[in-house]
């Protein structure tokens, strides 16, 4: 009975120490930009899954796909994203995961509100951009 009592303490803190660590840190990782309104009735659907709230589409924000997303570990964190066409660079804050799970989103989005392709100087009716992230 005791074995069992520890084993089962030895797993939760195998799982607190898990979801406590920090996501792996990218450096300049190539993907496509889409845009998303992060806002009720937009394309963005449910509230973001870092809070359970819908967002602003005049801020700065991103969803990413599924394994960037890394089990929430970047909610509220800052990636910096880069213009593969004019080399602009911003910083937006993650709020929501792009589920390729269930197909949503395909493996390499950052899907961004309709501020980031603002200050990036983009035509937001192109639709997919080709990008490099990083974490800011």
């Amino acid at each position: 009975m005791a074995l069992a009592k520890l084993a089962a303490l030895a797993v939760l803190v195998a799982i607190l120490l898990h979801a406590s660590m920090p996501a792996v840190s990218i450096d300049q990782m190539p993907a496509t930009m889409t845009l998303n309104g992060f806002g009720p009735g937009e394309s963005g659907g449910d509230p973001s899954e870092c809070d359970g709230q819908y967002h602003n589409d005049n801020e700065m924000l991103a969803a990413l796909s599924t394994e960037w997303y890394a089990g929430g570990r970047r909610c509220f964190k800052m990636i910096s994203i880069t213009s593969k066409g004019n080399g602009r660079t911003v910083q937006a804050r993650v709020v929501d995961e792009c589920d390729t799970r269930h197909g949503a989103c395909k493996s390499n989005i950052v899907d961004t509100s309709i501020a980031v392709w603002k200050a990036l100087g983009l035509d937001s009716n192109i639709g997919e951009v080709p990008v490099t992230w990083s974490d800011a």
